[in-house]
């Protein structure tokens, strides 16, 4: 039996440029020196962030141009205008509530003194070919020359690295998190890029953020790791026992070559139940979402699921090499982990979700409309990015042209501080963006749920469920499916919402399965043999840019019409906007030329929930 409650708020036709900026004193709050008091509310909120952004401090965003300080990067997360080292005018409409400034820990602040002849590095070979770089083409050619160094691929002593230099600009990226940490009103995390992978681009990086003010005195690098990602759970459990707390965020993995969610470990032995709890342990979270492009799943592997193709870069970093899908995807990770569970070894990817930028302009681009890409000088205009043509009508050919808006973390939080925060990634009670600030909440019971219309149906959701990220425990052969409630709601700056879904997933006799359901629809009904909303949004002219109507709000109580209590299995809510243009065609369309064929004209922007698990259990245990 499913039932479905629609909560849509029909709009008139949308208009996607809105170019206004939030020019108000409450944007700039004053940093205060001593934190108010903070009011701990029964019900949660609901926060966004940024916990990818790479400042001047990273060797690839000083090649690229970038000049922007941690303070600078803090300060546009509050608010305030920052200048794209192209001349750029970059500022939010909005401001954010968190943000960590995530450095490459390798060479942390090792190119801005390269750039200093009299430093102690500064007669280097590659310091003065740094100096030296001017055009795009030159700067690229020296990140190239230095990334077998910064990857630790070099077979001599490296003469460049000094860790003097690093241990000093690790103490700024805590002092600016120091100085715009305000409980209450904004929430700064130390944090750093612990950036391991293969020497073809393959992408292992993860984003290790902690839980307060206490770090060790420098970076755990990937040459401290020898580039094995275990090495740095090993050390983070280690500085746990010294009582230093702290996460880490895989991000990106569409770039892995399927080496993000392997299945045994990296030497090649079989997981273990040891492994998968380590791996849980400081990994309870996945960016799915990024300027990269998105890693929920891929065409290849969900041909069923229409929306399968969002934003995809099929690439390894920084090369033109295809990753392998296998491996690399988040839907398909959660399914090989409940089949590693079954196999009685645990299940290393039961985590959450969140989105965040990569920018390496200190300032993330989370709007189409405005988009500012992501590599300083060498992505800034639009022919750069493909999406215009040069003087001679052609488009460059650059991966770039697939990169996007992309993402923002949310969470539920009781209040907008580091333990709260930090607290909704420990039990990942977080979702994921690709822009724009949707809310989703995700709630689960064997009990009968509201629709969450107030804030009494929220108490008992919260009172006789779980929320999304948790573990609902049933009666094995239970009759009757668990009760779930979804609720979306869109940003009042974008677009309005098309459909909300459930995507679900389960191992069935070894074969893994998944289902996509639409369960409230904007318009039209839900068919109950497809699954699928009756009626979709018609894509905007390219032309204006101006979206269809849809709902402010969707909403449904839900139970799973295939529901098989002998099986466990998970649910995660995706909602998605109607169409809208893309960059590149806003780029076109300011141009005043024709978009181009290679490339996407719209998309439709989308959240993602963390997945809720339902777990049989037997009635004697």
């Amino acid at each position: 039996m499913r039932a479905i409650a629609v909560s849509g708020l029909l709009l008139l036709a949308f208009a996607g440029c809105q170019d206004g900026v939030d020019n108000s004193s409450e944007a700039f709050p004053d940093r205060q020196k001593e934190a108010p008091q903070v009011e701990i509310v029964e019900t949660r909120v609901a926060l966004y962030g940024d916990l990818h952004v790479h400042s001047k401090l990273s060797f690839d965003s000083w090649i690229f141009g970038t000049r922007a300080t941690p303070d600078d990067a803090y300060d546009f997360a509050k608010g305030a205008e920052l200048t794209h080292p192209a001349g750029i005018s970059m500022q939010l409409r909005r401001p954010l509530d968190f943000l960590s400034v995530t450095d490459h820990g390798t060479y942390l602040g090792m190119f801005e003194q390269m750039n200093n002849p009299a430093g102690s590095v500064g007669e280097h070979p590659l310091s003065i070919a740094l100096r030296k770089a001017e055009s795009s083409e030159e700067r690229d050619a020296v990140f190239r020359e230095i990334l077998p160094r910064e990857r630790g691929y070099i077979d001599f002593e490296d003469d460049l690295l000094d860790l003097g230099i690093v241990r000093s600009a690790w103490q700024e990226v805590l002092n600016a998190a120091e100085r715009h940490n305000n409980p209450g009103q904004f929430t700064a995390f130390v944090g750093y890029e612990f950036t391991a992978g293969g020497q073809g681009g393959e992408n292992l990086h993860r984003n290790v953020i902690f839980r307060s003010e206490r770090v060790p005195g420098v970076p755990f690098t990937r040459l401290d790791a020898k580039n094995n990602p275990e090495r740095l759970w090993d050390w983070m459990d280690e500085i746990r026992d010294e009582g230093i707390d702290s996460l880490a965020i895989p991000h990106n993995s569409n770039g892995s070559d399927g080496w993000m969610f392997e299945q045994t470990y990296k030497s090649g032995d079989a997981i273990d139940r040891q492994y998968s709890e380590q791996r849980l342990r400081n990994e309870p979270l996945v960016e799915v979402t990024q300027v990269k492009g998105t890693s929920d799943t891929h065409p290849l592997m969900s041909p069923n699921d229409e929306w399968a193709d969002f934003e995809l870069m099929e690439s390894t970093i920084g090369s033109s090499n295809p990753s392998r899908p296998q491996g690399s995807y988040v839907r398909e990770a959660y399914l090989n982990g409940m089949a590693m569970a079954d196999k009685g070894v645990g299940n290393p990817y039961r985590f959450g979700l969140i989105g965040s930028s990569d920018t390496h302009n200190a300032a993330g681009s989370f709007r189409e409309d405005r988009f500012w890409s992501k590599t300083g000088l060498l992505d800034a205009t639009p022919q750069q990015r493909g999406s215009v043509p040069d003087e001679s009508g052609t488009y460059a050919d650059v991966i770039r042209s697939y990169w996007g808006g992309s993402g923002l973390a949310g969470v539920w939080a009781e209040s907008n501080t580091r333990e709260a925060i930090f607290g909704a990634f420990e039990r990942k009670e977080t979702f994921a963006t690709s822009g724009p600030r949707m809310k989703v909440r995700f709630f689960a019971s064997t009990e009968a749920l509201p629709v969450l219309l107030g804030q009494e149906d929220l108490k008992k959701a919260y009172g006789t469920g779980v929320a999304m990220g948790g573990d609902l425990k049933v009666s094995r052969g239970l009759d009757g499916a668990p009760h779930f409630t979804l609720q979306a709601m869109m940003d009042p700056l974008s677009a309005p919402l098309e459909r909300l879904q459930v995507i679900k997933g389960w191992v069935e006799k070894g074969e893994k399965r998944e289902q996509v359901f639409d369960v409230a629809c904007a318009t039209g009904q839900v068919d109950s043999e497809t699954q699928r909303c009756s009626l979709e949004s018609a894509e905007p002219d390219w032309q204006t840019c101006k979206a269809q109507e849809g709902a402010a709000e969707l909403s449904a109580v839900w139970q799973d019409p295939e529901y098989d209590g002998e099986e466990d299995a998970f649910y995660y809510v995706r909602a998605l906007e109607v169409k809208t243009c893309r960059w590149s065609s806003w780029d076109a369309l300011r141009a005043g030329t024709a978009p181009n064929p290679k490339i996407t004209k719209f998309l439709q922007e989308r959240v993602w929930s963390s997945p809720i698990w339902v777990f049989g259990i037997n009635t004697d245990e």
